[in-house]
């Protein structure tokens, strides 16, 4: 009888995980497998709120196992990452000793730094004569499958999801493997000891949320059933549910986008009236190209992807300016709904993430870097690809990026996108009687806004535009 451990790390999930039907196929019994080594992830070791999203999906993770009489088993890794005797390799080594496994599976992982650390630990497994086996769970494609036809990897979204759209459609998940022999360790720890939970009474919004497998296929249902018809429409209004919210389940790996994929169409395979899907897969298309940029620049999170760009002059770091835009104080309705939004519930709207990070890069012209690291911390779908490309994105200085002379009006689109300002006044009380125009710029009117409790604008957007179009200009020039 031979032993495998399928070593889980964001591929929190049964169905569609390859790593885990190898390990069933080719092996007596399995031992699921969480190694908690944080510190190996650098300064990208996971946020607060990824942690509080972690705690619960791998709770998720073991309900489902014991569906199958097994449980999770965690181990929490002992420093000296670099020594046999620590961090996720001396994890698995002693793991390896107590149990007779014979081969270690696991499903890709594209951060820099885990990159670095799945590469020694193959590599030290193998000369210890175990069988390691690594396969591609989270992406349609891995990101250097993808290539140009000079065999360069792409810079620009179109033509990355023109050839990644011909692989997508023969692409179908893989069952829940069935029986699971589940095999435990002798000793445990519990889910509790990784401390992953706030400590501070924050997270107490994030109870729409319901991490794991199963919530996962629940929110892409509701999405199928709702949302999806009139995607390319509403997917702009931050005030109703329009988009599939599924981005915090895609990065913890509860669903993988082969199943979402496929569950869409077999949703509309028998109704007359289908709604385009496109415009849906393509925005995962998106989330791929930002893997193919890590993958390809894993320098992207720290620095500007168009080189260029460094000789931009950014303000000095403003500490107050910072300190209400993070608080949703910066007297910009729109952008303040956005930064509470995130504080409560861990998510933003992805048109309102576009515009706090115009008004704090171009208006505020405080960096990208201070913008990411935030999100970073308090959203609970923080990706690093995702996160770097987005930012990078609205400054001007990534990949296929929005040039920095755009610089968002948010005035005009809270009353494009939020006409009647239902999203404001959700999450701006101090605005919620507002008469009009007052909900999008209530500093028109200095006596409401006094009487409002709101704060004047920390800035004036004409003349910080002004500002920000002059220091590009200046960069240009250098």
């Amino acid at each position: 009888m031979t032993t495998a451990i399928v070593w889980f790390r964001r591929d929190l999930r049964l169905a569609d995980n390859p790593a885990l039907v190898a390990a069933v196929e080719g092996h007596d019994r399995v031992i699921p497998l969480y190694v908690h080594a944080p510190d190996e992830e650098g300064e990208w070791a996971p946020g607060a709120a990824s942690r509080w999203w972690l705690h619960h999906s791998l709770a998720a993770l073991d309900k489902g196992l014991r569906r199958h009489r097994g449980a999770l088993q965690i181990v929490i890794a002992r420093k000296r990452a670099n020594t046999g005797g620590g961090g996720t390799l001396g994890a698995l080594r002693e793991a390896i000793k107590a149990t007779g496994a014979t081969a270690v599976y696991f499903n890709l992982l594209y951060d820099p730094a885990i990159r670095k650390r799945d590469a020694q630990v193959r590599k030290a497994l193998e000369a210890d004569g175990i069988d390691v086996a690594s396969f591609n769970a989270n992406l349609w494609c891995d990101p250097w499958e993808i290539a140009t036809k000079e065999d360069e990897p792409y810079r620009v979204f179109t033509p990355f999801w023109r050839n990644l759209r011909t692989r997508i459609d023969a692409q179908g998940p893989l069952e829940e493997p069935s029986p699971l022999r589940l095999e435990a360790l002798a000793t445990s720890a519990a889910l509790d000891d990784l401390a992953l939970l706030p400590t501070l009474d924050w997270a107490k919004g994030f109870d729409e949320w319901t991490p794991g497998e199963e919530g996962a296929h629940d929110m892409l249902s509701l999405f199928a059933d709702d949302a999806v018809g009139h995607y390319t429409s509403g997917r702009d209004l931050p005030a109703r549910h329009g988009t599939s919210r599924l981005s915090p389940h895609l990065h913890f790996g509860e669903i993988s986008p082969r199943q979402v994929a496929e569950r869409l169409r077999a949703h509309f395979a028998r109704r007359k009236n289908v709604p385009d899907l496109e415009p849906y897969l393509r925005q995962l298309g998106w989330r791929e190209f930002g893997h193919h940029l890590l993958w390809h620049f894993p320098d992207t999170p720290k620095k500007n992807f168009n080189t260029k760009f460094d000789a931009f002059r950014w303000e000095k770091r403003d500490a107050h300016a910072l300190r209400r835009w993070k608080q949703g104080k910066t007297g910009i309705p729109i952008v303040d709904a956005g930064m509470r939004e995130l504080w409560a519930t861990g998510w933003m709207h992805n048109r309102v993430r576009m515009l706090v990070a115009s008004l704090l890069t171009k208006n505020l012209r405080q960096h990208w870097l201070l913008g990411e690291k935030w999100f970073w911390d308090t959203l609970v779908d923080a990706d690093l690809a995702n996160n770097a490309m987005g930012w990078q994105w609205v400054a001007g200085s990534g990949a296929d990026a929005a040039p920095y002379f755009r610089i968002f009006n948010p005035v005009t689109q809270s009353e494009k996108f939020d006409p009647d300002g239902a999203y404001i006044r959700r999450w701006v009380p101090e605005l919620r009687d507002a008469p009009g125009r007052l909900v999008h710029a209530p500093w028109e009117d200095e006596k409401y806004l006094k009487a409002s409790g709101y704060p004047p604008p920390i800035v004036d957007l004409k003349a910080s535009r002004e500002d920000a179009l002059l220091a590009y200009q200046h960069s240009k020039s250098v």
